[in-house]
């Protein structure tokens, strides 16, 4: 199993540590893992992606021209990462603020609407998580209880209290995600 995977979004939406915890996720199933960020200088408002390669097998290049899964959280995302799906992959989206939906027939669309889930039940710090969650209902390739386990490795012990709530909000994730096409 190989799993190439493109998140991407402003600064300040959770991009970053999203791919930060589904990589380490894949390191406590013991598969090989690469996690590549990418964000201009202004992070908080400026756009931002990260690559996350998970795999059976040595990973020989962190860079990618494609991806299986892309997860796009605004508007430029979308424009530059629609078309870098590879066909048969899957593109989930954020329905919230996009002019322009995606368009393409040859990819599995799903829209879950985390953003507005989240600031309606004052929770905006889980929209990333529910995204995540949203993922592995559609693309399980890595398990909740590692996704938990990743959590812990990435937060500071000063936040773990918070994986209850973030437990919650993958699960909710897995609830809001819908197929579009």
């Amino acid at each position: 199993m190989k799993e190439e995977i493109i998140i991407a979004g402003f600064g300040g939406q959770g991009v970053l540590s999203m791919g930060k915890i589904l990589a380490y996720s894949g390191l406590m199933q013991g598969q090989e893992v690469s996690w590549m960020p990418s964000y201009g200088p202004e992070q908080r408002g400026g756009t931002a992606n990260v690559t996350v390669i998970l795999s059976d097998e040595r990973i020989s290049s962190p860079v990618l021209n494609s991806y299986d899964t892309a997860i796009v959280l605004n508007q430029p995302s979308l424009d530059r990462f629609e078309s870098k799906v590879k066909p048969g992959g899957t593109l989930i989206f954020d329905g919230n603020g996009f002019k322009k939906f995606p368009t393409r027939t040859d990819i599995n669309i799903y829209r879950i609407d985390a953003t507005e889930y989240a600031y309606a039940n004052n929770e905006s710090k889980t929209m990333n998580m529910i995204i995540l969650g949203g993922l592995l209902k559609v693309r399980p390739i890595v398990q909740v209880e590692n996704v938990l386990k990743g959590l812990k490795k990435s937060l500071p012990d000063r936040h773990h209290h918070l994986i209850p709530i973030n437990e919650i909000a993958i699960q909710t994730g897995m609830k809001l995600i819908q197929k579009v096409n």
